[in-house]
Parts: structure tokens; C-alpha cells; sequence
């Protein structure tokens, strides 16, 4: 009997994880996409592509806590829930302000939201698929304070936001393919 197989409900589980990252995957390509072309002022697309993306990961915390719950506690995923609502309102907020601003809150943010997911992929390892979500965890801290630190330049700008989309969205995808094996039961 393999660990996999011996985690109840872990089949499911996964399967449930591996839509939601391929969804995840896409929308963070396309976000970027339309990010990368209105990125380099604040206008009414930049705000509502900024505001769309922590709300998009609400939801998609509330489908991972919904599928996890037979496989752990989602704790760490309503914490997650709480923050980017935060985060969403937050970022409405700091538009008014600017970009500095803007890139602040989205780096606070992401420094969070990657410890969660950090740790939320070291709970889950057992499942299997769950390196590229840890290493995206550690990565989104290190962006985030990038975010923090490059809201001091000259002239920032969100272009970085998108990379970051990507990145992620990459890794989304990369566990998504990984997760196949669980979602199979194998």
C-alpha cells in the first residue's frame, strides 16, 4: 500500500486540486496577458485587473477548502480567505494613492499569502504534487518583498505584477500535471 492510497480521501482530493490549479493556471496566464498591456499607469483596467486577481484567489481558496476538507484541516485557507478579501480592498484602496502604493499592499500580500501557501504545501506533501507549491510559497515571499522594496523607485510600475502572475500560474500548472498520479489513486 503506497502513502499515497493510505490518506483517506486523498484521490478525490487531488483530483479536486488538479482542475482548480489548471483554472488557476489559466487565469493567471491571461490576467498577466491584459496586465502586461495596462500596467504602466492606474487606469480603470489596471484597478479592476488588481482588485480581480486577490478576489479570484478567495475563490479559489474556498473551492481548495471545500475539496480538502476530508484530507486535513482548511484553517490555513480561511486565514488565506481573510487575507486576500483584505488584500482586495486594500489594493481599491491604495489605487487612489498610486502605484507605490498599489505595489505595497500587493507585496504585503504576497510575502502572507506565500508563507500560507508554504505551509499549506508542506501539510499536504504526503498527497504528492505539492513541491512546486511549496517552492512557489517561498518565491511569492521574496516577491513580495520585492514588490515592498521596489515601491521606492523612480518610476515603479506593475509589469513586475504580471511576471509574478506567471510565475506562479506556471507553478500552478507544473502541480497540477504532478497531482495526476493521486487524482488516479496510484
Amino acid at each position: 500500500m503506497s502513502s499515497i492510497a493510505a490518506w483517506p480521501g486523498i484521490s478525490g482530493t487531488a483530483s479536486a486540486l488538479r482542475r482548480l490549479y489548471f483554472v488557476r493556471f489559466a487565469f493567471a496566464i491571461v490576467w498577466a496577458l491584459v496586465m502586461f498591456t495596462t500596467a504602466a499607469n492606474l487606469g480603470p483596467l489596471a484597478v479592476t485587473l488588481l482588485v480581480l486577481y486577490p478576489l479570484f484567489d478567495v475563490t479559489a481558496a474556498i473551492i481548495d477548502a471545500r475539496a480538502s476538507r476530508t484530507t486535513g484541516s482548511p484553517a490555513l485557507l480561511y486565514v488565506n480567505i481573510a487575507v486576500s478579501l483584505i488584500t482586495a480592498i486594500g489594493v481599491a484602496i491604495a489605487c487612489t494613492s498610486g502605484i507605490p502604493a498599489v505595489l505595497r499592499v500587493w507585496g504585503a500580500w504576497a510575502v502572507v499569502a506565500g508563507l500560507l501557501q508554504l505551509i499549506v504545501g508542506v501539510t499536504r506533501r504526503k498527497m504528492g504534487g505539492q513541491w512546486p507549491m511549496i517552492i512557489s510559497g517561498g518565491i511569492s515571499v521574496l516577491a513580495g518583498a520585492s514588490f515592498i522594496l521596489g515601491a521606492s523607485a523612480d518610476s515603479p510600475t506593475l509589469i513586475n505584477a504580471a511576471g509574478y502572475a506567471i510565475t506562479g500560474g506556471i507553478f500552478f500548472l507544473i502541480s497540477a500535471i504532478r497531482l495526476g498520479r493521486a487524482a488516479k489513486g496510484n
